[in-house]
């Protein structure tokens, strides 16, 4: 915002108000991991937005850059160097002004043009003023998160398309789910290894008190508590029978459900754990039909403070029942450092051209920004019948991106889409020629 020439006043309650996790008073403190993951734009999503990003000339990647550490293919940081750098830049633009003090509500209303940018550790003054305005329902505390399968890693030739007894519900068709089926032994292992599971590492910011509600308990838990459990919860392979030629009716049943608009993605129905990234992804492939399962997102349960965004926000972020107040971050329903910075880049560019009263387009969503920002706004599926919204923070991966239609030129001989690492290539040069568009459009070329 300060760089379109637009004033900006930077409310920071650290360290007036600290948190438990924070050391110093500095901004971009990173309080967990150093990585900002693979900076690779050929094979990750999360590379692509990297390149985005400073493509639309990032204060956070250039930092990143600037203080980068030996990681292999991945983007690691000085931690210190990095907050430093990123301070300093604020601290001394003409047009910023940081003011270290709690907003302990909502922003006054004489704020005509406010951004909300926060993670997990929200203030708690700040979250309950929120929630009041958007509805106690549409802001969560805690993440109950099933693990997302990307959709062509599913072994098609062992699982199948059916809903429970073929019930069609809203915008159904009787085969809403995949099914992947398993016989008692397959049964039994699968318990047997959830139980011996190392359960995740945990934050005790983040994990301390953190409630079991009934509709979301860890799939480990569950198998605690009796070896048949899962066959009458989650698993319950009742209502269901295997078309496929010389198979037995199954004994348990996972059920995966589409995920996102673009039917790329699909989540393992009631199976939100804690156990550690490794176990899942090993354990998981034992299922029929998941032995190659690519996983965009893996379980989880922890403290997160976010909104119900896809029906919370418009296409440009803002509040839609109050629209003078946009959102960014994580706050938005985006996991990951990398992903919280561009959204906020993002809502900063959109709310320096309403303050100068110029049009700004969508950011397109073959972009990886752009592929980010529908999720958020509207790309997730809502189960309506699932109790508690069912949307849930999700890192940047290549299901949220449009697919490339059949017979869509990329570029002649530039990527094969035939195979899984051709297609992430066509999705990354599409991405960067719809990028380089956007620019020519606005008329805002970033530096290289």
């Amino acid at each position: 915002m300060a760089r379109a020439g637009v004033p900006v006043v930077l409310y920071e309650m650290r360290p007036i108000r600290q948190t438990p996790v924070h050391q110093t008073e500095n901004l971009a403190e990173l309080v967990c991991s150093n990585s900002f993951r693979a900076d690779d734009p050929q094979t990750s999503a999360i590379g692509i937005l990297h390149r985005e990003m400073r493509r639309l000339d990032s204060l956070i990647m250039a930092a990143a850059d600037a203080h980068k550490l030996p990681a292999g293919g991945a983007l690691a940081v000085d931690r210190n160097g990095f907050s430093d750098q990123v301070t300093q830049a604020i601290a001394s633009h003409p047009l910023i002004t940081v003011a270290r003090e709690e907003i302990g509500g909502l922003p006054p209303e004489d704020w005509d043009n406010a951004i909300v940018a926060t993670g997990p550790l929200t203030s708690p003054a700040l979250a309950t003023a929120i929630g009041r305005l958007t509805g106690e329902r549409d802001l969560a505390f805690f993440d109950a998160i099933a693990p997302v399968v990307h959709r062509d890693s599913i072994d098609m030739e062992k699982a199948w398309f059916q809903s429970r007894y073929d019930r069609a519900g809203p915008a159904g068709t009787g085969a809403d789910y995949i099914n992947c089926p398993l016989t008692r032994e397959e049964y039994y292992a699968f318990v047997d290894a959830l139980i011996k599971a190392d359960s995740a590492e945990t934050h005790a910011f983040a994990e301390e008190n953190t409630p079991y509600f009934d509709g979301c308990l860890p799939i480990e838990v569950m198998a605690e508590r009796g070896r048949e459990t899962l066959r009458h919860g989650p698993m319950k392979p009742f209502g269901l029978r295997n078309p496929h030629p010389g198979t037995r009716k199954p004994y348990a049943v996972v059920q995966l459900r589409q995920d996102n608009a673009l039917g790329t993605l699909y989540n393992m129905v009631g199976f939100q754990t804690k156990m550690k990234h490794g176990a899942q992804v090993e354990i998981f492939r034992t299922i029929p039909g998941l032995e190659n399962g690519s996983f965009a997102r893996l379980g989880g349960i922890h403290r997160n403070t976010f909104l119900n965004s896809p029906k919370l926000l418009d296409s440009s972020l803002r509040l839609k029942s109050d629209p003078r107040l946009r959102f960014a971050g994580q706050i938005t329903g985006c996991e990951g450092y990398v992903e919280s910075a561009a959204i906020g880049l993002a809502a900063g560019r959109m709310a320096a051209a309403e303050r100068k009263g110029e049009a700004i387009a969508p950011f397109p969503p073959a972009t990886a920004l752009g592929a980010l920002i529908n999720h958020i706004t509207g790309g997730h599926i809502e189960i309506i019948d699932a109790g508690p919204p069912s949307f849930q923070p999700m890192n940047v991966n290549f299901g949220l991106f449009p697919p490339i239609a059949a017979g869509e030129a990329i570029a002649a001989g530039e990527a094969i889409v035939g195979n899984r690492l051709g297609r992430k290539a066509a999705l990354s040069l599409r991405a960067e020629r719809e990028l380089d568009k956007w620019l020519g459009q606005h008329h805002m070329r970033a530096a290289e």
